[in-house]
């Protein structure tokens, strides 16, 4: 009481440094958006090496510490993560050139080779080569035609390319051996037993909710369940190599452009799913840990695109909170703003927002992880409504100078019951203006 008369503020520990969900590069702030533009002059000025230097400076996530890039007169070097794999390359007054590697191959192998040329025809800026003993992808340019879009998408190509094909290189292909993997940082055995811990909770959830639903009748009810709990695994547990590729390949089942019909789909991704209820802690832990990105592997959309998806999944979800399937409709919003965060590079008040979505849903898993915050209280019902609030302005306040229009109306937000709460949130998601200055 004397701390809200006095206008104190409690003290209140920092959260622990979690990493949640893919990586988003469409997060810059304006001073970073701006050194585009900087770049883009420079370079149609001929000034081709500040042009680097503007471009190392847009693509550098400060937050992430992602690229080091030093240059002397006309020669430069440089290095940058993503994921698994660390780029590096070097600059002079002719050329530029970069360079990933992938794996480790000791001894010749057709296989591997065959792998590699057929999937040089689908690069555009890069290509696979070996040295040595050393697989790698390459990419280089003219110093004259380095501009900054070339730069931007044949880093990201040879990036993205190289973190997902090592781990299927070494996976498919007994005869490679895991490179260049230093820098990844391994998490704390507490964090993965608690991520464990809830895989299986969440599997073993949501197999019971869909084993006791009629598959053909709530069948696109059933692709909702699944679909979001693939999506919760993704950005809450971020699992990556083996796992990642497997959850990739669930979430494909469903979209996939074929002519089989909704429950057959269903019946392949519930299989798939029950498989991973199987995994021993000597199959997960390895899959779990930090890395560093540069750049996002899906693309931004327009905020259209994003509202479209909210606003189909909360319809289906008021189907069926009006006929009696609370936990359905509940999974069903979850689905609309995670299938966004899983397939587009969304701005980052967005991600933030989802975060704290989860929060509230899943708040007993982020307590396990160290949170102090408890957003909901599932044993009584109640909802921390001050704090929801203070954490939804604090958002807005620091993007309100790339996006003046931004304005989530936390006053619309109901709290009689998680399923309202959650409705109502992701319709106001739905209605968020992301125009820039």
């Amino acid at each position: 009481m004397l701390d809200k008369l006095f206008g104190r503020k409690k003290k209140t520990e920092p959260d622990p440094d979690i990493h949640f969900g893919r990586y988003s590069d469409n997060n810059k702030p304006v001073q970073k958006v701006n050194r585009w533009t900087d770049a883009d002059s420079l370079f149609k000025e001929k000034k081709y090496h500040e042009s680097i230097d503007a471009f190392f400076d847009y693509i550098t996530d400060d937050t992430e510490q992602n690229v080091v890039h030093e240059r002397k007169g006309s020669e430069g070097r440089f290095y940058f993560y993503q994921g698994s794999k660390v780029v590096r390359g070097s600059y002079d007054n002719e050329r530029l050139q970069a360079e990933v590697t992938l794996a480790k191959m000791p001894q010749p192998s057709v296989p591997v080779m065959r792998r590699l040329l057929e999937m040089n025809f689908n690069l555009y800026y890069s290509r696979f080569a070996l040295q040595d003993d050393r697989l790698c992808m390459r990419f280089d340019t003219d110093i004259e035609t380095a501009n900054p879009s070339k730069l931007y998408y044949g880093f990201k190509e040879l990036s993205t390319k190289a973190d997902k094909q090592d781990d299927l290189l070494v996976q498919d292909f007994t005869i490679l051996q895991t490179s260049d993997t230093e820098h990844i940082t391994d998490l704390p055995v507490e964090e993965k037993e608690v991520k464990f811990r809830f895989l299986q909770q969440w599997l073993k959830e949501t197999t019971e909710l869909v084993a006791g639903l009629d598959a053909d009748k709530f069948s696109g009810g059933i692709a909702y369940l699944l679909l979001a709990l693939a999506y919760r695994i993704d950005y809450l547990l971020v699992p990556d190599g083996k796992l990642l590729n497997e959850l990739e390949k669930i979430v494909e089942i469903y979209f996939i452009k074929d002519e089989r019909p909704v429950p057959e789909k269903n019946r392949d991704m519930l299989e798939a799913l029950k498989l991973w209820q199987a995994k021993t802690r000597e199959e997960v832990f390895p899959c779990l840990f930090k890395t560093k990105h540069t750049f996002a592997i899906v693309m931004p959309q327009n905020y259209k695109t994003v509202a479209d998806a909210l606003y189909n999944a909360n319809q289906s979800a008021a189907w069926f909170r009006d006929n009696n399937y609370p936990q359905i409709a509940l999974q069903i919003c979850e689905y609309g703003i995670a299938y966004s965060q899983y397939s587009y590079s969304l701005p980052r008040p967005v991600t933030e927002l989802f975060q704290l979505f989860m929060n509230v849903i899943y708040g007993n898993f982020f307590n396990a992880l160290g949170f102090k915050k408890v957003y909901y209280n599932a044993a009584n019902g109640q909802f921390a409504m001050e704090a929801i609030a203070e954490k939804i302005k604090s958002i807005q306040d620091n993007w309100k100078n790339k996006f003046p229009l931004f304005n989530f109306r936390a006053e619309n937000l109901r709290y009689d019951n998680l399923l309202n709460f959650a409705l109502s949130f992701t319709t106001e998601l739905e209605f968020l203006n992301f125009e820039t200055k």
